[in-house]
């Protein structure tokens, strides 16, 4: 499993609007989707302390992140007694 991209919008001078790939998830992001800062770090996610923006994208990325996780959680090779 491969973790999300963080997507960002960046203006140009003449107007434009770019999306180019983030340096990390914004502070609000990851809480919007429910991770702590902690878990966050040890899940491999990076974290932009610098942005503080809340994309809709970043977020609906992050908790797909989660609900795959659990989902290897929960079905992982447990031992049976």
């Amino acid at each position: 499993m491969s973790l999300p991209i963080p997507v960002v919008r960046r203006k140009l001078r003449d107007g434009r609007i770019i999306e180019r790939e983030g340096r990390g998830f914004s502070l609000n992001e990851l809480r919007e989707a429910g991770i702590t800062i902690d878990q966050a770090k040890r899940l491999g996610i990076y974290i932009d302390k610098r942005r503080r923006s809340c994309r809709k994208e970043n977020v609906e990325a992050l908790k797909i992140l989660l609900r795959a996780l659990s989902e290897a959680v929960g079905t992982g090779s447990g031992k049976s007694s």
